[in-house]
């Protein structure tokens, strides 16, 4: 039996993997910030509940993925500190994220992480972390849809250009 045989937890990280895991944990506590910012300043309810599922997953993802980092003895990012509960009142309008701007964010948050999860997969020797990536690459696809049709029904896409062919 080789060294890659086997129960996919008993076989080693090589860097590749080891940097993925180690940047997605990164990542996800950075999110967890911005989130829970981001509940602070917005006023939309339907936006706070997609916040709230998405600092949610990025908490899983973050405990996930540093269990995953100490199990193989290298030791996890930190946890950026715990952000205060403020009353969306309380920030004056000018210093405030506007809702529309935060769902761009989280927009762009879902997209970006896709393509991540995708590099994650791809240079995964190791089932259980290319599963993982794959379980996390479904959840920000869902919730990516989400963020698109709420965007849609409040008027808050700013499309790109549209190509429309005219007849002649």
């Amino acid at each position: 039996m080789g060294i890659l045989d086997g129960n996919p937890k008993d076989e080693p990280m090589h860097y590749g993997e080891v940097y993925g895991v180690w940047m997605a944990s990164m990542g996800a506590k950075g999110m967890i910030s911005c989130y829970q910012a981001y509940m602070n300043h917005a006023g939309d309810k339907e936006l706070k509940h997609l916040l709230s599922e998405m600092l949610e997953m990025a908490c899983l993802e973050s405990k996930e993925l540093d269990e995953l980092l100490t199990e193989q003895g290298i030791v996890p990012p930190p946890a950026l500190p715990e952000r205060p509960e403020v009353h969306w009142e309380d920030i004056p309008a000018g210093a405030r994220f506007s809702d529309p701007e935060t769902a761009a964010k989280l927009a762009v948050d879902c997209a970006a992480g896709l393509a991540a999860c995708s590099m994650a997969m791809g240079q995964s020797i190791r089932e259980d972390i290319a599963a993982l990536f794959a379980k996390y690459h479904t959840k920000k696809a869902a919730l990516g849809l989400k963020v698109l049709r709420m965007n849609k029904e409040k008027g808050w896409l700013i499309p790109p250009p549209l190509h429309i062919q005219r007849s002649e």
